[in-house]
């Protein structure tokens, strides 16, 4: 069986863990999209694992892991991920990792253009400054630099010298920075261009033929739905598609070929980050709900703002993404709660909105339309069966449900991989 893992929500929703668990009975682990500016983050016992770039899946011996054309790789952040790892203990042989041969290369240009356009903008995106959105600027203006260019020295050099040229002239004329030297990155990057080249292939014929031969893929998605490039809080997103749709053009696998989608969702809402948030707790209960649930971005350490249930979002991403099951993480934050809000609708001049706007002021001048629900104020994380759950907890879980439109299969009760029910 061939299946996606998403998050519905604004990322963070916990899909570290749940790839994790589901790939412990799947062959291959692909990543479609997204870059270093993800954070999947793994507890086994007592080691945490945070990852960036590699498939959470790589703690697992015997699997494979791949990293699609869909991703731009940055080469040093990945090699930093292989060599923590391997000081770990846990070594990553190309047995086990594969990188797409045509994926784009996160270069040092990006990484410093990132930061000096978030500086002149009057209204920040909140990005991570790790040239994500540069880099993929230049792939859709056909000027980026693959990692099929990077192992070949004289296509990598004469592509670089083209887009230095550019570059320079951006920064020092827009900017007023100097701009960056041949040699020093050429250097730089033909040592990493070395190191990589044994674990690259390419991802689309390796993935299609493990599908041919009857073996199980996961595919594991970075963010969430609403930083996707299209259906996302634009401009407050990221620059891929993080919805199902990304899994298609950012591995080579037909969608023909996917056969069951798991939504990851939190029991409450975060995102990181500037942008629109209707759901947002006040000061007082962001603060209970952040500390509990320790929330601050595996990426960048920031931390995350935190809401209530949004039901309007996740019946929408459901909508675009085509949920077979939702995985819902984090249940435990919420066993103190007297009482639990769940938003069904927005309202905004009078109008009540039942299904997600796009209209930028309607998001952000919107008031949410709650029902009030019964919290069950006893701990849940020893609990392995649905039906043990409190009758609060269930009645919770099951309106969820009834909004979203979409069965729950999964309900995380603690951050360890066995903290987990299965419905």
């Amino acid at each position: 069986m061939n299946i996606v893992v998403v998050g519905a929500q604004w990322g963070d929703e916990g899909k570290g863990k749940l790839i994790d668990i589901l790939s412990k009975d799947v062959d291959v682990t692909v990543r479609y999209q997204g870059g270093s500016n993800a954070g999947h983050t793994v507890i086994v016992g007592k080691e945490h694992y945070v990852f960036h770039l590699l498939p959470s899946a790589i703690l697992r011996s015997g699997k494979v892991c791949v990293i699609g054309n869909g991703v731009v790789v940055d080469p040093k952040a990945l090699l930093e991920e292989i060599d923590g790892l391997k000081k770990r203990g846990i070594v990553v042989a190309p047995e086990q990792l594969k990188i797409a041969v045509n994926s784009h290369i996160v270069m040092p240009y990006h990484r410093v253009l990132d930061g000096l356009r978030e500086k002149m903008r009057e209204h920040r995106i909140g990005t991570t400054g790790r040239g994500i959105g540069p880099c993929y600027a230049d792939k859709v203006t056909r000027c980026g630099i693959r990692m099929v260019d990077l192992l070949n020295p004289r296509v990598f050099r004469a592509k670089l010298e083209d887009n230095l040229r550019e570059k320079n002239e951006y920064f020092k004329k827009v900017f007023a920075q100097d701009g960056f030297t041949i040699d020093d990155i050429y250097n730089e990057y033909t040592r990493y261009a070395r190191r990589l080249k044994p674990y690259v292939c390419d991802t689309a014929l390796y993935v299609n033929d493990a599908i041919a031969r009857k073996k199980s893929v996961l595919f594991e998605g970075a963010q969430g739905a609403f930083l996707d490039i299209d259906f996302g809080t634009y401009p407050y997103v990221t620059s891929s598609n993080t919805t199902v749709g990304g899994v298609a053009s950012g591995s080579g696998v037909a969608p023909t070929k996917l056969d069951k989608i798991i939504a990851a969702v939190k029991a409450y809402t975060t995102r990181v980050g500037e942008g629109p948030f209707p759901t947002e707790f006040d000061r007082k209960m962001e603060e209970e709900i952040r500390t509990k649930g320790k929330e601050f971005g595996a990426t960048t350490g920031r931390a995350r703002r935190c809401g209530w249930f949004d039901s309007v979002l996740v019946r929408y991403a459901a909508v675009t993404g085509g949920f077979d099951e939702l995985a819902i993480m984090k249940l435990d934050v919420l066993d103190e709660l007297k009482t639990i809000s769940l938003c069904t609708a927005y309202k905004y001049k009078g109008k009540i909105f039942k299904d997600f706007s796009h209209d930028y002021e309607v998001l952000c001048k919107a008031k949410p339309v709650y029902v009030e629900m019964p919290g069950w104020q006893s701990p849940v994380g020893s609990i392995r069966e649905y039906r043990k759950l409190p009758a609060k907890a269930r009645a919770y879980l099951e309106r969820i449900e009834e909004l979203v439109g979409v069965p729950i299969k999964y309900i995380s009760i603690g951050s360890d991989r066995n903290e987990i029910i299965v419905r």
